[in-house]
């Protein structure tokens, strides 16, 4: 793996240069040092998952037949297309969402002298996918379609963003309008990139902080999680009652109150019983597909999160 990370690594840096050295505008001194230090500060690091899983896919689709080095680079390069979006809507989820540190560091919009130009920032990182696709794709002929998957996953996304920020507004705070349909569309626009729906947010309720390296904060902050759409589904009027005072509380013990809940409605049971009955349907639906080498594209991603614990 680490060889293959290394070519990954080694395609950042001949990309970034390309950027730097667009033809289409004419950078100062000044600027070109900018966006090379935004760069270096807001796309390579994480775990590069998304991008490297392109080049896996691509392998898998190749059936063991080796790659050519431009196979390799352009398999690259799509897969820092996708670290280039996600670092675009990081950058601006952070200003939004008013965070202060991001993968270990403060976040971008935080260091002296960034501040808000971050907002214009995200919008180069954008801009700089249809170059970098432009650059190496123009002559393909699945070009229009490349721009277009990255159009359309944009706007889920966003919507999905949208969703999820509008629902958790203070002052209008309404369980009953948490539902399985809106729980299945935020996670489903939010998380476009994945494959497929799965409730991470069972994760945040009863996953180990120390194994999932964070705390959860979905009872604290009234998200619209699969936990209490299931409680509001499975509950009786009295504990509904119970579900509506305590849920969206930052108190500790109201936090407690609506975990004992989850627990005296058996929600582990519920969500185990969910996950492999969904995990059937999926391998089903996956062997039923005619290519096998698609097949076996799906079910590595899908070996990478069921019964998944971070």
């Amino acid at each position: 793996m680490s060889d293959l990370k290394s070519k990954f690594l080694e395609v950042y840096t001949s990309l970034k240069s390309e950027l730097l050295n667009d033809p289409a505008f004419e950078f100062t001194d000044d600027s070109r040092q900018w966006v090379d230090r935004m760069l270096d500060y807001n796309v390579p690091g994480g775990k590069l998952n998304r991008g490297l899983s392109v080049i896996d896919s691509y392998k898998l689709l190749k059936e063991g037949k080796e790659l050519t080095d431009d196979e390799i680079f352009l398999a690259c390069a799509l897969g820092w297309c996708i670290e280039w979006l996600q670092a675009y809507f990081l950058v601006l989820d952070d200003i939004m969402d008013n965070s202060q540190t991001r993968r270990g560091q403060p976040c971008w919009y935080k260091l002296p002298k960034i501040g808000l130009i971050a907002a214009n920032d995200g919008v180069i990182l954008r801009n700089h996918i249809p170059r970098i696709l432009k650059k190496h794709f123009k002559g393909k002929p699945y070009y229009v379609d490349l721009l277009d998957l990255f159009n359309e996953v944009e706007f889920q996304t966003a919507c999905g963003q949208m969703i999820d920020l509008i629902t958790t507004l203070e002052g209008e705070k309404d369980l009953s309008k948490y539902s399985i349909s809106l729980h299945h569309r935020i996670v489903q626009y939010k998380t476009a990139y994945y494959s497929f729906y799965l409730p991470d947010d069972y994760l945040d309720c009863f996953g180990a902080p120390e194994v999932i390296g964070k705390i959860g904060t979905d009872i604290e902050d009234f998200k619209c999680s699969w936990l209490v759409v299931k409680a509001m589904e499975l509950s009786n009027d009295e504990q509904k009652k119970f579900l509506k005072e305590n849920y969206g509380k930052a108190d500790p013990t109201c936090v407690a109150k609506v975990k004992e809940l989850y627990n005296a409605l058996h929600l582990q049971d519920a969500f185990e019983e969910y996950e492999s009955k969904s995990y059937e349907k999926l391998i089903n639906s996956i062997e039923a597909h005619p290519s096998k080498a698609v097949q076996a594209v799906l079910k590595s991603f899908l070996a990478k999160i069921y019964k998944r614990q971070k």
